[in-house]
């Protein structure tokens, strides 16, 4: 599948990624690169073959829904660099 510079311009604008004019290149031959396999799985022999979600058939192993004591909320925030009316205080991330 031919990917295009502008395709690779797209993509990074949705991404929110800032590319050098130098990794424009690489990155549009990679892109291509694995749009090329994905589409080359296309023509596998797959009639007769049963989706999965995993390749090995193994059970599922689930245990059982216990109760537990846990921390009290005192305990969860004594070791909190800062905390206040019982919620941690972290920095603003935006």
């Amino acid at each position: 599948m031919e990917v295009t510079r502008e395709d690779v311009l797209r993509c990074a604008q949705l991404t929110s990624l800032k590319l050098r004019d130098d990794e424009i290149e690489p990155m549009r031959q990679a892109m291509e690169q694995m749009l090329s396999h994905a589409e080359s799985l296309n023509s596998l022999p797959l009639d007769g073959v049963e989706p999965t979600t995993h390749g090995l058939l193994l059970p599922l192993l689930r245990r059982e829904d216990v109760v537990v004591d846990c921390f009290t909320q005192a305990q969860a925030l004594s070791n909190a660099p800062e905390h206040d009316k019982g919620h941690f205080l972290v920095p603003k991330v935006m």
